[in-house]
């Protein structure tokens, strides 16, 4: 059986054509309100946008000194002003560059009236420790005594403009990937499209009266208990959401990812570096009141912080894991058709694969992890679409009946050191050459810098959505659904879903 997909990317997607329609599309820059913002604007890269809503903390959140600091290359940034301000414009981005650089400058002048009278201070200190006058001695004395009044003003002066500089600048996005067009949603560029739609010789059903008549799911019963937007799984919906997690889990296990289970509640800070704005207006984030945590709304989240403030080992990398999580979303501003039933809702499971790389690797892995998804959704019969902190980002699309139009699916994002800047995740390299015989023992002996390692994320698996589209497309006339092969070992052999007798 046939079902259709599509992705949205900007490189190059291998699928084959024996899955329900895909298509390959570069996701326009301006699809949607900036998604992510990557505060690491010294990377040559950017990553793929989510349909989360993720920014960065900038000043106009109100507060007056950072909770946390990413490692900003402000160099870089005033080096590059107008690639920089180009891609503000683009990312539809209310970092304020000008006044980034305008702060810049007076910090760096008034770190250097700081280390000025620090050498004066210290010259004046060198010179009371030989034999002097006792009026020299005294003049020495005022001296220090008033440059070290003037120092104490200045350097609080120093401490408090670090703090303005770095909450701006943590609102300065990631740069783009030169292939990811600017635009809307109409600039999105199709670049593959494999498999053709299903024709059905009978009058289909969408996901919600399919789930009804098959007695799979109880919103109205959520919605009493919960609100809007939340629902109950029940009978075999429950077997084939194990089925989705544990399969994917299993497969992309097979491939050198480490499984986890990870917490779900974690701290804002932590939500923040990510790329996320936990207390922002029409934020994606639930926020705990009188707390400083949040729920998360992807396993990328508790995944990244998983090595937060480490340096690694060059021979650890790449770092692979497969995380499954429950995910929590306010969908703040969603509303249309598309957020009915499964589609849009605040509570779902997934399963994410996330990858600490060195630079030079990134591409690959993200490669990598977009084949991965293509061979799941291969596997299932259907495939599928680009998202931005991306600096490049793809999305997975595939065909909902229901719908009468693609819908998001999965993607796989390359947030080069975005993240890894902000987290304090870093790797020490190996040393080029075996050390000397008597070359001195110590930590970083013989090895370069650190560096800042690259990380990247791709959905294994979404399971509402995918069973949105595995009720759609694989619904028969009788009104049953036929499950997926890789599905059936996990879910008892089950091999159809019949309709309940009345």
């Amino acid at each position: 059986m046939l079902t259709c997909g599509r992705f949205l990317s900007s490189s190059a997607a291998t699928t084959t054509s024996s899955f329900f329609p895909l298509r390959t599309l570069t996701r326009s820059l301006l699809r949607r309100p900036p998604s992510r913002l990557l505060s690491s604007a010294a990377s040559a890269a950017a990553t793929a946008v989510e349909p989360d809503t993720k920014v960065g903390t900038g000043g106009a959140a109100g507060a007056t000194k950072p909770q946390w600091k990413a490692a900003i290359d402000f160099k870089w940034i005033r080096d590059n002003r107008d690639a920089v301000a180009t891609n503000i414009l683009s990312r539809n981005s209310a970092a304020n560059l000008d006044l980034v650089l305008q702060l810049y400058d007076e910090y760096l002048a008034l770190q250097k009236e700081v280390e000025r009278l620090r050498a004066e201070r210290n010259a004046v200190a060198n010179k009371m420790k030989g034999k002097l006058d006792p009026s020299v001695r005294q003049a020495l004395v005022e001296e220090g005594k008033n440059l070290k009044e003037t120092l104490i003003a200045l350097e609080e002066d120093l401490v408090q403009l670090t703090d303005k500089l770095q909450l701006e600048a943590q609102s300065i996005p990631n740069a783009t990937h030169p292939d990811v067009p600017v635009g809307g949603e109409e600039s999105s560029v199709v670049r593959k499209e494999v498999g053709s739609q299903r024709n059905f010789n009978f009058t289909i059903k969408d996901h919600l009266r399919l789930g009804k008549e098959l007695d799979l799911f109880d919103f109205d019963a959520a919605a009493e208990v919960s609100g809007s937007k939340f629902y109950y799984l029940k009978n075999e919906a429950v077997l084939l959401e194990m089925a989705l997690v544990n399969w994917a889990i299993s497969e992309v296990s097979k491939k050198g990812f480490t499984p986890l289970i990870t917490p779900e509640i974690v701290r804002s800070s932590v939500v923040e570096k990510c790329g996320f704005q936990p207390r922002a207006q029409n934020t994606q984030v639930y926020s705990i009141d009188n707390s400083d945590q949040c729920l998360i709304g992807t396993a990328e989240i508790p995944v990244g912080g998983i090595h937060m403030d480490s340096i690694l080992l060059e021979s650890s990398l790449p770092l692979k894991y497969v995380a499954y999580s429950h995910c929590f979303r306010t969908e703040a501003g969603a509303a249309g058709a598309a957020t009915r039933g499964l589609y849009r809702v605040h509570q779902f499971s997934k399963v994410e694969m996330f990858i600490f790389c060195r630079p030079e690797d990134s591409d690959k892995w993200h490669e990598e992890l977009i084949t991965i998804e293509e061979i799941f959704m291969h596997h299932l019969d259907f495939i599928s679409n680009l998202g931005a902190p991306a600096y490049r980002k793809f999305d997975i699309e595939a065909w909902m009946p229901g719908l009468e139009r693609y819908g998001e699916i999965s993607s796989a994002s390359n947030c080069t050191d975005y993240q890894s800047r902000r987290l304090g995740i870093r790797y020490r390299p190996s040393p080029s050459e075996p050390p000397a015989a008597n070359a001195k023992k110590g930590k970083g002996a013989n090895s370069g810098p650190t560096q800042y390692v690259h990380t990247l994320n791709a959905t294994a698996v979404a399971v509402p959505r995918l069973i949105i589209c595995i009720l759609e497309n694989f619904q028969q006339e009788d009104g049953s659904v036929v499950i997926p092969e890789p599905l059936r070992p996990f879910m008892g052999g089950l091999e159809v879903l019949s309709p309940k007798p009345k």
